[in-house]
């Protein structure tokens, strides 16, 4: 008999890969299998627009693409960095590469026509606009003689 080593939380996280690769098969998007890490996402509304930010630390501007098609919004890239360090006796090599890949749907609100995405220190900011139809107006409410 042998003996084996008991680990509790083992299972449950093989049991959290298969769910998340199972939820990736029936939706489809492909995204685990084509993305080796994910930028942390947050998303804001305004009532003229939606503003997503992500953050993508040492990825080029040129190494980041941006897409729009039938109502999804499509983040992908490439991060490509190398951190040397020289000192007596010894050298360091650090590598990091990796892509990553995120799509979102947007409502029917977003305007597609007028989005724009800039970067600034590591932080990727997607402007959406909303159509014009769908912003709020004020009504002015006057007293009735």
């Amino acid at each position: 008999m042998a003996i084996t080593r008991y680990e509790p939380w083992g299972l449950l996280t093989q049991l959290q890969r298969e769910l998340e690769r199972v939820r990736d098969d029936v939706s489809g998007d492909g995204s685990s299998a084509t993305a080796e890490w994910a930028p942390a996402v947050d998303i804001k509304e305004a009532s003229d627009k939606f503003v997503l930010q992500a953050d993508l630390p040492g990825v080029k501007p040129e190494d980041i693409d941006v897409s729009m098609e039938n109502g999804v919004l499509t983040i992908k890239g490439e991060k490509r960095t190398e951190a040397k360090t020289e000192q007596e006796g010894y050298k360091r090599v650090e590598r990091t590469y990796g892509s990553f890949y995120r799509r979102f749907s947007l409502p029917d609100t977003a305007n597609p026509d007028a989005i724009t995405a800039g970067t600034k220190n590591g932080v990727l900011e997607i402007v959406i606009p909303k159509r014009e139809s769908v912003q709020p107006k004020k009504i002015n409410v006057t007293i009735a003689e």
